[in-house]
């Protein structure tokens, strides 16, 4: 099991905790395999994207308007997190559901 995200991010540090026997990778310094990454948009679309975060409302009009791909290229840390690769099943964020579907109480 992987964990994509940021060290940094504190949802991110929730699952790193409650899944410990899974490995992390953070997307700013290690990205993520193009592999995980195609399948993660073939999941959740646009969704991949956090249009929340700070990164997002940084971006001039003309760069929002990229595609998802695109962007999630130049600005990693545009992804919403944590992404969870558990085996062929895809995970995104740290919902209840999510944690659910992990084993996670």
């Amino acid at each position: 099991m992987e964990i994509y995200g940021l060290k940094t991010c504190d949802t991110c540090r929730k699952a790193i905790k409650a899944l410990p026997q899974a490995r992390f990778v953070d997307v700013r310094s290690e990205g993520v395999p193009d592999a995980v990454m195609a399948a993660a948009r073939d999941t959740f679309g646009d969704a991949l994207v956090n249009t929340r975060s700070t990164t997002w409302r940084g971006l001039d009009e003309a760069a929002r308007r990229g595609t998802p791909e695109a962007l999630l290229s130049e600005h990693p840390t545009l992804m919403k997190r944590p992404l969870i690769a558990d085996g062929d099943r895809l995970f995104l964020g740290w919902t209840k559901d999510v944690q659910a579907a992990l084993g996670v109480t």
